[in-house]
């Protein structure tokens, strides 16, 4: 009878911890993601195209320096969705 005590009484705190570990987790909820105080890349790249009025077309680094001045972004961090963009745009003939 001894044997069958300890056992019960060494599996009510595992159990016990096992009932609390989903209650934690189910608190913590995601914050939501600010939204951003700039356009769409889409239109920023556009617009900065329009605006150098180069020639020849407009350089990358152009580009950047351009969303950087007037929309006060990180353009390292867009680089990889405005290299995208003009992919898609010169594949598309836009």
């Amino acid at each position: 009878m001894s044997d069958a005590a300890v056992v019960e009484a060494t599996a009510s705190p595992v159990a016990a911890v096992e009932k609390k570990a989903p209650k934690k987790a189910a608190a913590k909820a995601k914050k939501p993601s600010a939204a951003p105080t700039h356009p769409p890349t889409q239109q920023m790249v556009d617009a900065a195209i329009k605006t150098l009025k180069e020639r020849g077309g407009s350089s990358l680094p152009a580009i950047k320096k351009y969303l950087a001045s007037t929309y006060k972004v990180d353009a390292q961090k867009l680089a990889p969705f405005i290299k995208k963009y003009l992919k898609g745009a010169v594949a598309s003939g836009k």
